[in-house]
């Protein structure tokens, strides 16, 4: 006799996989789940001792462990404990490039009148300093933060200035295009031991087409080297963005990487903001994947032939699978990382949930605006509208989340539902994001249960410095 714990379950390839509330998976044959249900696994069986364990069943109601399990449980929501800890913030809407997936609405380069003001980057770093956690991100975005290397300078000193009273662990990040890296800014960067943020979308002909400019790859490369011999290699990463021109060309992306002196690629698919937001989504997210596991088969005979290179965001998920811990990625959390974890000082003093959010306001819809610099740290982040999106903000109650077998491995995405379906609370069945999340997932447990002894190894290597 035994009692039923809460968990979930998928069927694939010829295998059940079950997962409980902390996100512990077991591999089993088919009907497993079946014969679970209906109380037909003996106890001289060795999946019993597992599925004991595992806290998938339990000898007596209440589970003589159930305070580990809490435990796990606990672990697991650990961003919640610290609240906001990334606070971006956008110095500028000037650009000098051409994207042509630009999501940030990007201004040229004279338009002075798109910078942020001074008294607002004040109003918005005391914001910063309210907020409970012991370690934060402070990230300047744009635009293109390096056109505005003053305000760079202005918002770092004031942090420092005022740290000596909040004495926090402040981390600086950058994310900067790497074209226009002078003596003056990398002097900052260096003083002040501030993180480069780049991008480059792969080969020369494939960046140069998404950048809108003949030059730029030649330029990005000579800023990315430029910023390693101030900062180091280990201070510049790059973050790429697969356009539908991108879809063709997995393994010459990955190429350049390598061949460019980095040790990891996020394969990260367009987001419907910006000029982006009337592509084919359906369309496009179906080539992504396909995209993608091209792409995650290449990387991992890079692995095995020797060579450690890793996939980040197939590294994010393995993390929430393999171990306890969460990760510090927003877009898989659930309470979701919006507010909880993030939090955008627009350059024209207004705060919005996530960098998303801020973007659908360049398009006049401010759904996502939870108020001004100049308003009470109280009123912007436990306000009305951050209890409203509250609403909708955990896949553990939201219909097609909450029984579905992967929501621990998941997040939730108010302002991407919104965006797509102009619904805050949003329609799995529909949705693009879920469709794709869902079929990597997948893939990924795929692997597990067909190439474990060939891709585990690997995959162990990849978490085991994984933040």
């Amino acid at each position: 006799m035994y009692y039923l714990l809460p968990f979930r379950f998928e069927r694939l390839k010829g295998n059940e996989i079950l997962v409980n509330e902390a996100g512990d998976y077991l591999i089993v044959p088919q009907h497993t789940v079946e014969r679970i249900v209906n109380k037909e696994i003996t106890e001289a069986e060795e999946i019993y001792k597992d599925l004991i364990a595992s806290f998938f069943i339990s000898e007596t109601p209440l589970p003589d462990l159930i305070d580990n399990y809490a435990a796990r449980l606990r672990t697991k929501k650990a961003f919640l404990d610290l609240f906001t800890t990334l606070h971006i913030f956008v110095l500028t809407l000037r650009c000098n490039q051409n994207c042509i997936y630009c999501q940030a609405s990007s201004k040229e380069c004279d338009s002075e009148i798109f910078d942020m003001k001074e008294s607002a980057l004040l109003k918005a770093i005391d914001l910063m300093f309210q907020s409970p956690s012991p370690a934060i991100t402070m990230e300047f975005q744009g635009g293109e933060p390096s056109l505005v290397p003053q305000l760079l300078k202005f918002a770092i000193e004031m942090s420092e200035q005022r740290n000596k009273i909040f004495q926090k662990e402040i981390t600086y990040v950058l994310c900067s295009n790497s074209i226009h890296f002078t003596e003056e800014l990398l002097s900052i960067c260096s003083e002040y031991n501030v993180l480069i943020s780049t991008s480059l979308d792969g080969p020369e002909f494939l960046h140069n087409k998404n950048r809108g400019k003949i030059n730029s790859y030649s330029q990005v490369i000579a800023g990315i080297n430029q910023a390693r011999q101030h900062l180091g290699n280990d201070r510049v990463s790059a973050l790429m963005t697969t356009s539908d021109y991108s879809l063709q060309f997995p393994h010459e992306i990955i190429d350049s990487y390598i061949q460019n002196g980095f040790n990891s690629i996020f394969l990260r698919p367009l987001n419907p903001y910006g000029l982006a937001t009337d592509n084919d989504w359906n369309s496009y997210y179906q080539y992504f994947v396909e995209f993608y596991k091209t792409a995650l088969d290449y990387i991992i005979e890079i692995n095995k032939s020797g060579k450690i290179f890793v996939e980040e965001f197939t590294a994010l998920i393995l993390r929430k699978i393999l171990t306890p811990f969460c990760c510090g990625f927003v877009d898989l959390q659930s309470p979701a990382g919006i507010i909880n974890n993030v939090i955008v000082y627009n350059y024209d003093g207004y705060v919005y949930a996530s960098d998303e959010s801020r973007m659908l306001a360049e398009y006049q819809d401010y759904t996502f605006r939870l108020g001004h610099v100049t308003d009470k740290y109280t009123d912007i982040f436990y306000g009305e509208k951050a209890q409203q999106l509250a609403q909708t903000w955990a896949t553990e109650v939201i219909a097609g989340c909450s029984d579905c077998a992967f929501q621990t491995y998941c997040g939730a995405d108010p302002v991407r539902n919104y965006s797509t379906q102009k619904d805050v609370y949003g329609h799995r069945p529909s949705s693009f994001l879920c469709k794709k999340h869902k079929a990597i997932i997948k893939h990924i447990f795929s692997l597990l249960i067909e190439r474990e002894k060939e891709v585990m190894p690997i995959f162990k290597t990849w978490i085991k410095d994984c933040h």
